[in-house]
């Protein structure tokens, strides 16, 4: 069980991630380097980290339908963490 929810955990980071990635190569048009350092400099972690966070719902879907309920929780997990970092973020990081 730990197993299964580890493994959603891991894997809707890499989708957070991948979200992110793909986030800033389409919608920028500077290099990825450059807009990480814009992203930086303007505090846009958190609204970066939310937009790439939007893969992790086609994650959680599929872990639904194909009936793994505890790598969808790994995914839930993951998704809740990633809220309060953004929250911290937001409101800590000034």
């Amino acid at each position: 069980m730990k197993k299964e929810i580890a493994i959603g955990f891991l894997t809707a980071i890499a989708a957070t991630a991948f979200g992110c990635f793909i986030f800033i190569e389409y919608f920028s048009s500077y290099d990825f380097s450059k807009s990480l350092e814009l992203i930086k400099e303007g505090n846009l972690e958190g609204k970066v980290l939310v937009l790439g966070a939007i893969a992790n719902f086609f994650v959680f879907f599929i872990f639904l339908k194909k009936k793994q309920i505890y790598r969808a929780r790994g995914v839930l997990i993951e998704t809740f963490l990633l809220a309060f970092i953004v929250l911290f973020l937001t409101f800590f990081n000034k």
